[in-house]
């Protein structure tokens, strides 16, 4: 199996995860918000927080996926990379405000990881691609 087709194949999980991930949340915040990480849920109106998390995910998802659909490999990486921000800042949140541990670096921490070390497969992937010369044009006679 090639680094394109591993690459391939990680990215539609990612894509598919966040995605399915992202819906739970705006669906059914209340059952989902459990399995965030943190010790307590907003009240009131402050359930809508959550649907912000979902909304933020599936549009994160939505990226990744218009970016390997139209091939764009190379932005598809550095966006792996710079997604991966956001649930590393996921486990701070988790942390910071004394929640699980285990989810704080059993979910977000490794997703976060996962996704840095598929950022950087495809930037090795597509490293050959971005850095060929260009070959001139044939010279007609």
């Amino acid at each position: 199996m090639s680094l394109k087709n591993v690459n391939t194949v990680l990215v539609t999980g990612f894509v598919l995860f966040i995605l399915w991930f992202g819906s739970e949340f705006v669906l059914t915040p209340g059952t989902t918000a459990p399995t965030f990480g943190l010790p307590t849920w907003p009240s009131g109106d402050g359930g809508g927080f959550l649907v912000v998390k979902g909304d933020r995910d599936i549009v994160l998802a939505l990226v990744l996926g218009v970016l390997l659909v139209t091939g764009q490999r190379r932005a598809l990486a550095w966006a792996l990379l710079v997604e991966a921000l956001a649930a590393y800042g996921d486990m701070a949140n988790v942390l910071a405000h004394h929640g699980s541990v285990a989810v704080a670096f059993g979910v977000h921490c490794l997703t976060a990881t996962l996704m840095v070390g598929n950022g950087l497969l495809m930037l090795r992937e597509t490293r050959k691609i971005a850095a060929a010369p260009a070959q001139p044009a044939p010279q007609s006679a």
